[in-house]
């Protein structure tokens, strides 16, 4: 219902405005018509006014719907704007709710011991709001870069013996890509249960032939917010960012790899890409599925029995701990913001960022520059190209102030750089598919695993000692005399920080 009266009210909008401003009517007709489109604006920037956003934000959208009316609001509804808190993903919910109730459980720390008081904080908050266990019978590899993380993949899928449940925000049907499908054909036609999940505007590229050979092949296959539908539902600005795979509940797969050649740095434009991605072994898996799952239901609604998908814990316990994460606007909006903020909060000695999209809210930044006058040592570490305009110059521009606190900023130039990775006093980190963006923390549905004093921080931390190398350090004088036309630039891509 309200989705339908936001459409008529952007309806009346364009006819009152093309009536009182545009057409050759009767005066009569003109000025009630002006008086009606003025009546719309209040009423809609009071039902703005309504939501109590931050006061910038609302006078934001309040002067862009005044100024800009028809455009305006209808920007307001499809970028992702809306209050997604409400009506958009009631459903998608209730259909993660039916699975996280079978997964969660109150964390106990009294057989590990070695998390600190920070550590154990963040992993409570993470099950708290989302349900989600932290787990000590689990194994994690890191997988560096696109040669090592397909190889994994492909061996892993040819030698599936019951189902592949697969999840990405891009899948392409070029070279690696028809390699992952032929398999992915070949174990559906072998009789294993193979299910796919795609979304609509990262996965545009895939061409209905290779969809029909995936159907007719017996794979099941879902298209997440399809583009056709998006702009009737509002839901066209919210995308599936997850990069998920798991193979007979023994193995799985997430990180920031999507399948497409330019990950194995195939594509002459981009170059050499740097990535990472993560193997699962062990209880954490269950988590990570049910993830899955509750996509699968929610776009199929299909209800799966989650105890036909077991997952055989480790028997260890000396692995460290391991939490997964799926965040989104189903969840608690702005959780993985907050995770961000008090990771960077807890760190005594030293934090390291790689992100290759940095357009980080107010409490991110200051509490980056908080760190750094206390002394931590702070890095963040960014592609010196990236694959947009607007993502590189929004990044840019905000450096000066980075800098002005004694935070280190890195640029990697070896190629292009999309790991998502952070990294706390050497001993705990997250890695995944957020961003530190705005898109990331708000509007995208993501997957991040928190890995804490696990053997896969310490790899994490010796790749990021590698990747600094192949990197040039900013200097705040060198920044700070950059020409006229780079500061317009950065401040003109800044503007569309929301909708990064």
């Amino acid at each position: 219902m309200k989705q339908k009266r936001q459409l008529f009210f952007i309806i009346l909008l364009t006819i009152t405005f093309y009536l009182a401003f545009l057409s050759e009517a009767t005066s009569l007709i003109r000025i009630g018509a002006f008086v009606a489109y003025l009546l719309l604006v209040f009423c809609i920037s009071y039902a703005l006014m309504l939501e109590n956003r931050s006061p910038y934000k609302t006078l934001l959208w309040i002067y862009l719907i005044v100024f800009v009316p028809v455009f305006g609001y209808a920007f307001f509804i499809y970028s992702g704007q809306l209050q997604v808190r409400g009506h958009l993903f009631q459903r998608k919910r209730k259909s993660n709710q039916m699975y996280l109730k079978q997964v969660s459980k109150k964390n106990s720390f009294d057989s590990w011991i070695s998390m600190d008081g920070d550590e154990k904080f963040i992993s409570n908050m993470i099950a708290k709001e989302s349900k989600f266990p932290i787990n000590f019978s689990s194994d994690t590899t890191v997988l560096k870069d696109g040669e090592e993380t397909f190889a994994a993949i492909k061996n892993q899928l040819i030698h599936a013996k019951q189902y592949i449940h697969l999840e990405y925000y891009t899948l392409r049907d070029d070279q690696i890509g028809m390699e992952i499908i032929n398999i992915l054909v070949n174990k559906s036609m072998l009789g294993l249960e193979v299910k796919v999940i795609y979304d609509g505007v990262g996965s545009a590229s895939l061409s209905k032939g290779v969809i029909r050979k995936l159907k007719a092949a017996g794979v099941e296959i879902a298209c997440f917010l399809p583009l056709k539908s998006g702009l009737f539902n509002q839901k066209i600005n919210f995308r599936n960012h997850r990069k998920i795979i798991v193979v007979d509940g023994e193995i799985a797969f997430v990180g920031g790899l999507n399948i497409g050649d330019e990950y194995l740095s195939r594509d002459s434009k981009i170059g050499f890409w740097r990535d990472t991605h993560v193997k699962l072994k062990g209880e954490a898996i269950r988590s990570l599925h049910t993830i899955f799952l509750g996509d699968w239901t929610y776009l199929t609604n299909e209800v799966l029995d989650i105890k036909t998908y077991p997952t055989q814990p480790l028997n260890k316990n000396d692995l460290g701990g391991v939490q997964v994460l799926g965040s989104g606007p189903d969840a608690n909006q702005g959780i993985m913001s907050e995770l961000y903020f008090n990771m960077i909060v807890s760190a005594k000695r030293s934090l390291w960022i790689a992100t290759p999209y940095f357009v980080p809210n107010k409490d991110i930044r200051t509490a980056l520059s908080m760190a750094a006058k206390k002394g931590i040592d702070v890095k963040l570490m960014v592609p010196a190209i990236n694959d947009g305009f607007l993502t590189q110059y929004a990044t840019r521009s905000y450096f000066g102030e980075l800098l002005d606190n004694g935070i280190d900023v890195y640029l990697y130039q070896k190629g292009f750089m999309h790991q998502k990775i952070m990294i706390v006093d050497g001993q705990f980190a997250t890695t995944g598919t957020a961003n530190v963006d705005f898109r990331s923390l708000n509007l995208n549905f993501e997957v991040n695993v928190f890995l804490f004093h696990t053997k896969s921080v310490t790899n994490l931390v010796e790749n990021f000692t590698e990747d600094i190398r192949h990197c040039r350090k900013v200097e705040s004088e060198t920044y700070h005399n950059r020409g006229f036309i780079v500061q317009s630039k950065e401040s003109l891509a800044r503007l569309f920080s929301p909708v990064l």
